[in-house]
């Protein structure tokens, strides 16, 4: 027993000790001294470091480069009249807004990854390009060219190639084998140019597999630019003189989810025109069609302002009704004809979406316009659809005409 109660007694000891050194132990002692290491969090007082560039960062005199953005040279807005030589590492160049007027190969002869140009607004010519300038660059994937004085489609191009806008040029000419070996265009963009009828006789779009996006509008087309891509999304074809639609042109483009045709010359479509199975909008304000036409069940957007029409055959637009596939139609707008009556209410029942039809004034007679009893009519919503809804609601209750007339702009460049 004497022995036990010793061995007690130590460990009694023991445990006294060994609480009494935790009782005086501090914590943060080890933390007063200055770690060998920075700490991982953000210190704001200090700069953040530009990552290290694999290169020394070189750029024009005449022109800017960010730090923090060592791939891009901003020449921009700067009166230039010749292009500065471009470093090899840059990848982004922007040069719009200056009175360049050619587009020699020197001050490309070093550059290796160029993957976006931007020329726009300057006085470049056709001629005034080198031959072969730009299909020297094998990464080049973009080229703003529009706003200049181009006469004739730029060539050769890079196969890199995915967008190229040259809309507001003076372009009537386009070599047979201009837009060959071009797999890669998604993109482009040729409003507001001189281009008829003969210079898309060869079908030039025709072996652009990959394009969805095709701007021809004012221009001086008097009928439908012939074999395009069964790839294409969107067109744009408004401020033309086309003035018919063969009925089954689009069975070639089931794809299209945009069409816009107004400011033409239509006076007759052909009921089943626009049976695709994904359009969503469908303009074709600003004509001179004198009835309505089938609508596809997944259309949501309908202009058809200012044309001739004098009663809207729903019939024609809705022949059947099914409840499992309804019309998703929700916006019409019918201002600027000849209609005396609303729309009828068989409407409603083809088309359950619909949430606003503009009215707004008719041209019943000659020499006076003339108002329905409403010129906006919006359904009652659905405490869903109105909660949907309610971001624009009042934007919606205070649209004017101007408001409509905006809506008319040919697709932007990056469609949205």
């Amino acid at each position: 027993m004497g022995i036990l109660s010793q061995l007690s007694i130590i460990h009694l000891l023991w445990t006294v000790t060994v609480f009494c050194q935790y009782e005086d132990y501090d914590f943060e002692d080890e933390y007063d001294e200055v770690p060998d290491q920075h700490p991982f969090y953000f210190n704001p007082s200090t700069q953040a470091e530009v990552p290290h560039f694999p290169f020394p960062v070189e750029c024009a005199r005449e022109c800017f480069c960010p730090p923090a953005f060592p791939l891009s040279m901003y020449c921009d807005h700067r009166k230039l009249k010749t292009i500065p030589n471009i470093p090899s590492h840059v990848q982004q160049l922007y040069l719009q807004s200056n009175d360049i007027e050619a587009v020699p190969a020197g001050p490309f002869s070093n550059v290796t990854f160029l993957r976006e140009i931007n020329l726009s607004h300057n006085k470049i010519k056709f001629h005034m390009i080198d031959h072969g300038v730009f299909a020297k660059l094998p990464y080049l994937l973009q080229i703003h060219l529009q706003h200049n004085e181009l006469e004739e489609f730029p060539f050769p191009l890079p196969s890199s190639l995915e967008r190229l806008l040259l809309g507001f040029n003076k372009i009537s000419r386009l070599s047979g084998n201009a837009l060959e070996g071009l797999p890669n265009i998604t993109m482009l963009d040729l409003c507001n140019n001189f281009l008829d009828d003969s210079v898309l006789k060869g079908k030039p779009f025709l072996n652009m597999k990959n394009l969805m996006q095709l701007n021809l509008c004012n221009n001086k087309l008097q009928t439908m630019p012939p074999d395009l891509p069964s790839s294409l999304m969107y067109l744009s074809l408004e401020n033309n003189s086309i003035s018919y639609v063969p009925e089954n042109y689009f069975n070639r483009l089931p794809k299209i989810i945009a069409l816009r045709m107004s400011r033409n010359n239509l006076q007759n479509i052909p009921r089943n025109t626009f049976n695709l199975p994904n359009l969503l909008e469908l303009n074709l304000g600003h004509n001179k069609l004198k009835q309505v036409f089938y609508i596809p069940r997944s259309l949501q957007h309908l202009y058809i302002e200012d044309n001739d029409i004098e009663f809207i055959n729903v019939t024609l637009m809705c022949p059947s009704i099914d409840p499992l596939n309804t019309n998703q139609l929700t916006y019409i707008r019918v201002d600027q004809n000849k209609l005396t009556i609303p729309i009828s209410t068989y409407a409603f029942f083809c088309f359950p979406h619909i949430r606003t039809i503009y009215y707004g004034e008719q041209n019943v007679n000659a020499n006076k316009s003339t108002q329905l009893r409403m010129t906006v009519f919006r359904r009652f919503l659905t405490p869903e659809e109105y909660h949907e809804a309610d971001d624009d609601h009042e934007i919606q209750d205070h649209e004017t005409e101007e408001d409509h007339e905006a809506e008319d702009n040919y697709f932007h460049p990056y469609f949205q």
